[in-house]
């Protein structure tokens, strides 16, 4: 059973609307080599909209301590033009604010970074130039700008940047805009005993994506346009009651953008943990959409509990994860908005 949640919120004006999207980065759980003998007794996952914790119960069940990789892989960024990526912190050795203990110890890991470019890695001739692997922020851009022209000429050549012109007023100028891919990943080694249980704990802040109107009520313009309606309904299991109750705080009967909520969204990646030895045998969720004037929906194949004003809660018995990505949709009032 695919299930949709709402709460029912107070009217209220709609300011002007502007047409301003960012996109979010799907971010996941932690990724473990391939094991057969660790199985996971349980995880508790916890997601809103400023923080993504996980708790994780592991059993060794040979008969020797296994020393296991473990790793964080973190989206792909890839810079442009009109880069609109929703980055939780700017610091690029840690841009998730991820962090992670091992039965109470905190773990130090080590950060895994790369810039590639049409498929080639071009990480050692970035550091050379001493330009940082972010393919965004200012530190980033006022590098590439302090460049040479020759340097310029052959990370355009190489498909690392392009020349963005502008006039601020005092004459014409070129800024060289990053382009390249950053793939990063955090990885250490962990030792799981012998016939013990061990708890993993990381927790990170989510990118969360957004814009600045409901946008998904809008039936499409012609052929080429695409269904949006259709798109949400299958991606974050929308349904009629939720339909209904954003087509009644319309301030404006005839205009769906007078909907006076903005859409947030948050993607948790399901697939990058499951290489253990079995089945998750209790996986528990909760959901917890930030104000209780907020609406949710998001898809989950089972019984849904409301626990609170913000929360929504989930459990499974030998539970394995989806291949697809676990999508969230808030609606925000827009007087609450950020």
């Amino acid at each position: 059973m695919r299930l949709f949640l709402i709460a029912a919120l107070p009217l209220a004006a709609a300011p002007a609307i502007a047409n301003d999207t960012t996109s979010q980065l799907g971010t996941g759980g932690l990724l473990f080599v391939t094991n057969e003998n660790v199985s996971m007794d349980s995880e508790d996952l916890s997601i809103s909209p400023d923080r993504v914790s996980v708790v994780y119960r592991f059993t060794n069940k040979g008969d020797a301590d296994d020393n296991v990789l473990v790793a964080f892989p973190l989206p792909d960024i890839t810079g442009d033009g009109d880069f609109m990526v929703a980055i939780p912190d700017e610091d690029e050795q840690n841009l998730f604010g991820f962090t992670t203990s091992f039965d109470g110890r905190p773990v130090k890991s080590t950060l895994h970074q790369y810039a590639f470019a049409f498929g080639v890695d071009q990480t050692e001739l970035l550091t050379s130039l001493g330009v940082p692997l972010a393919p965004f922020g200012e530190a980033t851009q006022t590098a590439l700008n302090a460049l040479s022209d020759a340097d310029h000429d052959q990370l355009v050549h190489l498909g690392l940047v392009i020349p963005m012109q502008y006039d601020d007023g005092s004459g014409w100028k070129t800024d060289y805009t990053p382009v390249w891919t950053l793939k990063s990943t955090y990885t250490w080694e962990a030792n799981f005993p012998a016939g013990k249980t061990v708890e993993v704990r990381h927790a990170y802040t989510p990118s969360v994506g957004g814009t600045v109107a409901t946008t998904f009520l809008t039936p499409p313009y012609d052929a080429t346009d695409e269904d949006r309606p259709k798109i949400y309904k299958e991606k974050y299991c929308i349904d009629d009651s939720l339909i209904k109750t954003l087509k009644a705080s319309m301030t404006n009967k005839t205009d769906f953008y007078s909907i006076p909520y903005v859409e947030n969204w948050i993607s948790y990646v399901w697939s990058t943990g499951a290489n253990w030895s079995g089945p998750i045998g209790k996986f528990h969720l909760t959901i917890d959409k930030g104000d209780p004037r907020n609406l949710v929906s998001f898809c989950w194949d089972g019984k849904v509990r409301k626990t609170g004003p913000t929360t929504f809660e989930m459990t499974a018995d030998d539970w394995v994860p989806p291949e697809h990505d676990l999508d969230i949709l808030l609606l925000l009032r827009r007087d609450t908005a950020n």
